[in-house]
């Protein structure tokens, strides 16, 4: 094991107690959505959007933890609704998540919906528990003075209409035309997967105190980040192990979907994909301590083999 894979390891680890920290009780009449929240969001995975998130609160001076957990619980909830939902019969129908049974298989596509929904409104409840934490913010020198305001901002924006559920959107109407155009494919990962990237990495730079310029910066670098992820995440669709990725292989081919890789080739894919880490890298490196985690781990996520 490589010393970046101890760190990530160690991180994840982290970011996995945090979770569970702010995971509902199973009990009540509710008890049994509780139960298919917490089976959903406790499949596992490396925990990609919290420890960036946490990364980037330490790369840049963060110090009182205790203002940043909330929301690193928060957009692992809010994240794991929308693989739940992805998964529905509705949607890619898809019986494996993770290595194991997806939620509407274990407990229907009904309570697996709820289950979904439930995690969303839950990711808000924790994310506003940051203002419990006695920490003394800066202002930031945006739109919104309070860092903690602007933070639900930035989290309920990239995950809304104009951020991950438009380019959900977006996907399901390509689905089944004869060829959706670059534009459009672009527009998906922009939003359907960077947005969420996006929150991660500019809630965790804006709650240790980054500047307006500096959280504009972060956000081309994530947005460059999250194109990158998803062309890979195109390319192991069709390149991809199964029981390595945990997932079955060929559901864009089944699903109709048009890809980068059906409009450019494996190869040029491939170039694409170290084009945009390579420009993510250079944004970052303005960041002192980016070079010991943070760089390394951005690098690892867009060339993944799983």
């Amino acid at each position: 094991m490589t010393v970046f894979e101890e760190q990530l390891n160690e991180r994840a680890a982290e970011a996995e107690k945090i979770i569970q920290k702010f995971l509902p009780k199973e009990e009540g009449y509710q008890k049994l959505v509780i139960e298919a929240m917490n089976y959903s969001i406790l499949a596992g995975g490396k925990r990609i959007r919290p420890v960036l998130m946490l990364e980037m609160f330490r790369v840049f001076g963060g110090v009182q933890q205790e203002v940043v957990e909330p929301f690193m619980a928060a957009i692992e909830m809010i994240h794991t609704y929308s693989l739940v939902h992805d998964d529905l019969p509705a949607m890619d129908n898809d019986e494996y998540r993770r290595g194991r049974k997806t939620t509407h298989v274990v407990y229907g596509p009904g309570m697996a919906t709820l289950a979904g929904d439930g995690l969303l409104n839950y990711a808000y409840e924790t994310a506003l528990l940051s203002f419990r934490s006695s920490a003394v913010l800066p202002q930031f020198d945006g739109d919104i003075a309070d860092r903690r305001v602007k933070a639900l901002q930035i989290l309920a924006g990239k995950a809304g209409i104009y951020g991950m559920v438009g380019g959900q959107c977006a996907d399901i109407c390509a689905e089944g035309k004869a060829e959706a155009t670059e534009e459009e494919l672009i527009f998906i990962h922009e939003n359907k997967t960077a947005a969420m990237l996006e929150s991660s990495m500019m809630i965790g730079a804006l709650l240790a105190g980054a500047s307006e310029a500096e959280l504009l910066e972060i956000e081309q670098a994530a947005r460059k980040i999250g194109v990158a992820f998803q062309i890979q995440d195109d390319v192991l669709d069709v390149t991809g192990d199964e029981a390595e990725l945990g997932k079955p292989i060929g559901s864009d081919e089944k699903n109709e979907k048009t890809t980068y890789v059906t409009l450019h080739g494996l190869e040029d894919s491939k170039k694409e994909v170290k084009r945009l880490s390579d420009d993510a890298a250079d944004i970052l490196s303005k960041s002192e301590k980016s070079e010991e985690f943070l760089i390394p781990l951005v690098l690892w996520m867009i060339s993944r083999n799983k």
